[in-house]
């Protein structure tokens, strides 16, 4: 194994070792069950410290890539990289709950009925052949004329979080750094564990990242990548301003960052995208989802960006699903033509507006102090995370623990509630998450 390893990389730091570690295991040149050479084998050789190699070590136990067996030495991991996903940590049991605000979905009312556009399957678009366009003509047109900058390529996924994936797995190598906010979606560093990665967490104020904190991770760490979400942030509900945008474009472009933009609540987000893409458009992958706005169950979502790493994902994909069904394409572009439609998609933004604000105005008068934001999603501070949670399910009312959303440890508690299923009663609903967040632990 040394002899690939020190054929394989001229970096010669923790980094780039681990990285090449986690190459040679994934192309399989290393195998699963194969003892690792010692510490000090590996830094005689590569011309390191044993403190190098080491680090090394601790970044590829941290990802399961390797596990140590005592007095019998290091081996590669029959895990491979599996992690405890921090998703499924988030959600509560189904049925469980009279109100259950975990879930972070639009409310199945407020949706558009597909059902008038089911009619016009007769016309829908004949599949000729496997290596048909992934994307129908009509929708990347429709795609394009909303996109917030002119993109090379125009992909459609499966929904947010299969875009989210794709990406991650093709632009991101293993054993990179890649800042995120902190808090940030459960899934995303579930999806940087799988691929070796190291989140950088970095400070969110009401109006996203903080660009200040961004510079700072970016002076202190070898970054190659940042994902961010530019409106109705999940947990926070913050969103960029123009302004914030611009800041970050200024902190962002001297870098050759990936930059891996997620508006994964789209036009009900209830604010004004701003996004990255039009500061540096040839630099931002954008995903836009239309599972909030348009259903769930269409499992639809577009990326558009450079080349690299759209064309990538796409060559990548062709080896799998291909293309997401055009029947399902043809109906969302029925969707997005139809006024009727829009008229709907406003009304439910407008709604969860109303929600969002109702409850934000209900917990302050509780003295509960939530930040400003927007979206299907809002981060209230509590005492204790644990004792609201368990208060809150014995008022069957669940909500998702805080600490799932967190990359530092020992952050003040929280927890996520979704505000846009609040459609009755919500000084009742939000009077019990009052008592819950200001319930005193050692009381």
């Amino acid at each position: 194994m040394i002899v690939h390893l020190a054929a394989s990389t001229t970096d010669r730091t923790a980094h780039g070792i681990a990285q090449a570690i986690g190459s040679l295991v994934a192309d399989g040149t290393v195998s699963v069950g194969e003892r690792l050479p010692t510490v000090r084998e590996v830094a005689r050789v590569m011309g390191v410290s044993p403190t190098t190699v080491s680090e090394a070590w601790q970044t590829l136990q941290r990802h399961g890539i390797i596990e140590t067996q005592r007095r019998r030495g290091t081996f590669v991991s029959e895990r491979s990289g599996a992690m405890a996903s921090r998703f499924w940590q988030v959600p509560v049991a189904r049925g469980r709950y009279e109100i259950d605000l975990s879930t972070g979905t639009p409310d199945p009312d407020l949706l558009p009925d597909p059902a008038a556009f089911f009619g016009a399957m007769g016309r829908a678009p004949r599949m000729t052949s496997y290596l048909d366009r992934p994307v129908l003509v009509g929708l990347e047109e429709q795609l394009r004329s909303t996109w917030p900058f002119d993109p090379e390529y125009i992909t459609v996924v499966n929904g947010a979080l299969d875009a989210l994936d794709r990406v991650i797995a093709t632009a991101i190598p293993f054993a990179s750094k890649v800042i995120v906010s902190d808090p940030t979606f459960p899934p995303i560093l579930d999806m940087l564990d799988l691929v070796g990665a190291t989140a950088i967490g970095v400070a969110i104020d009401e109006e996203g990242l903080d660009p200040g904190a961004v510079a700072e991770a970016l002076h202190r760490n070898d970054v190659a990548a940042i994902i961010v979400q530019p409106r109705a942030h999940n947990p926070t509900g913050a969103s960029w301003s123009r302004t914030r945008t611009a800041e970050l474009a200024s902190v962002l472009g001297p870098t050759s960052l990936v930059i891996v933009e997620d508006d994964h609540s789209g036009p009900v987000s209830g604010a004004e995208l701003h996004s990255l893409g039009t500061y540096l458009p040839g630099r931002v992958t954008h995903i836009r989802s239309f599972s909030k706005s348009h259903g769930p169950d269409f499992r639809l979502a577009a990326i558009g960006g450079p080349a690299d790493p759209v064309m990538s994902l796409i060559r990548r994909r062709r080896l799998g699903p291909s293309w997401t069904s055009r029947l399902l394409q043809q109906l969302l572009l029925d969707m997005l033509r139809s006024p009727k439609v829009g008229a709907e998609v406003e009304h439910a933004a407008q709604i969860y507006r109303q929600r969002w604000v109702t409850m934000y105005d209900s917990l302050s008068e509780r003295g509960v102090s939530v930040r400003t934001g927007s979206g299907l999603n809002m981060w209230v501070p509590v005492r204790d995370e644990t004792v609201a949670t368990v208060s809150l399910a014995a008022n069957g009312i669940g909500v998702a623990p805080g600490r799932p959303f967190c990359i530092a440890a020992g952050g003040a508690p929280h927890v996520r509630i979704t505000t846009s299923v609040i459609a009755t009663e919500p000084s009742v609903v939000a009077n019990k998450i009052a008592d819950a967040a200001l319930l005193d632990p050692r009381a």
